[in-house]
């Protein structure tokens, strides 16, 4: 036999990440499924939803090898991790079933209906030894972690002020996100909740946060428009608004330092959109990057490289509790 041959190393299998996926609902159809499809470390083998028919819908959708009504059964299927894609009610009792089961669990937010529920799942996934994320998708975009390493390195100086718009078309209709039993809120809870995050994760610990929540539009039980400052505990100030009732919104994010800027255009909201970053810093020309890209891969790659090697994602469980607690303070402000 040609040594040649014998002396080749073969490459061992890359290890892929077996995903189930909890709740069958559209975000889950249309962005978390066909990103795990064209990943390269992770397969969905499980399926669970209440309803077993849009179970095995989704199952010959994406060629799905299980699919279950019963909760404890698909935790009992082959695979490593979850993925929490549920009603916002539903969050709580499902991260400590896979907790327990030992699998690791990446959960869509806001991580619980209440702070409380939130730190018991992160308290339960500790003493469980698996790894929690919550899905603030955003975070991982190139773009996004650009923004983060210049205001790092301070090259714009002291933060001085964030200013984020979130602000989508989304009338009543039996969306879950409409029923507060489910939701816990309106978009707060389901806008918000992702702008607080990338307020946090530019600006570091908010030690205050005031606003109010209104029914501007639509005339339901939950909000259709949330604003809200924040103060950074170690710079500045942060500023948003989110809101179900607009057609033509705005797009974009302002990051002022005391010696430059950062402007994000086109990012918030967009799917597979290209993306613009505009920096301008002191004594330096104005330079502009565009990045196109999907957010859920880009997600989806640093979160299973973190399950598949046992080390802390970029977003844990206790920023999620953390992001609730801030919800939470500006809810009772308006109630």
């Amino acid at each position: 036999m040609n040594k040649r041959i014998l002396n080749k190393k073969i490459k061992s299998p890359i290890k892929k990440l077996k995903w189930g996926v909890a709740g069958c609902g559209h975000f889950a159809e249309h962005s978390f499924l066909p990103a795990v499809l064209i990943s390269h470390k992770g397969k969905v083998k499980s399926l669970f939803s209440n309803n077993k028919q849009r179970a095995e819908q989704l199952a010959n959708k994406y060629s799905v090898s299980n699919y279950f009504s019963d909760y404890d059964k698909f935790l009992n299927s082959d695979i490593d991790a979850v993925y929490i894609s549920s009603a916002n009610n539903k969050h709580y009792e499902q991260t400590i079933k896979a907790a327990n089961a030992g699998k690791h669990i990446l959960c869509e937010k806001p991580m619980a209906i209440t702070s409380e529920l939130a730190k018991e799942m992160v308290n339960v996934c500790k003493e469980n030894n698996v790894l929690l994320s919550v899905n603030y998708v955003m975070r991982y975009h190139p773009i996004i972690l650009k923004a983060k390493e210049i205001i790092s390195s301070r090259m714009l100086g002291k933060l001085t002020s964030i200013n984020i718009n979130f602000n989508i078309d989304l009338p009543p209709s039996e969306n879950f996100r409409y029923d507060k039993k489910q939701s816990g809120g309106g978009a707060l809870r389901d806008l918000g909740t992702h702008v607080i995050d990338l307020l946090f994760y530019f600006g570091g610990e908010i030690e205050q946060i005031n606003g109010g929540l209104d029914n501007l539009v639509f005339n339901e039980e939950v909000e259709d428009f949330a604003y809200a400052t924040v103060k950074f505990k170690d710079s500045g100030y942060g500023n948003f608004n989110v809101s179900y009732c607009n057609k033509r919104a705005l797009n974009r994010i302002e990051i002022l330092g005391s010696i430059g800027a950062i402007v994000i255009d086109n990012f918030i909201g967009a799917k597979n959109e290209s993306a613009k970053i505009s920096i301008m810093l002191n004594n330096e020309a104005k330079r502009v990057f565009r990045k196109r890209g999907n957010k859920m891969i880009y997600m989806l790659r640093s979160v299973q490289k973190s399950f598949l090697k046992n080390n802390q994602p970029l977003v844990t469980g206790e920023d999620g509790f953390i992001n609730l607690k801030l919800i939470e303070e500006l809810e009772q402000q308006c109630s």
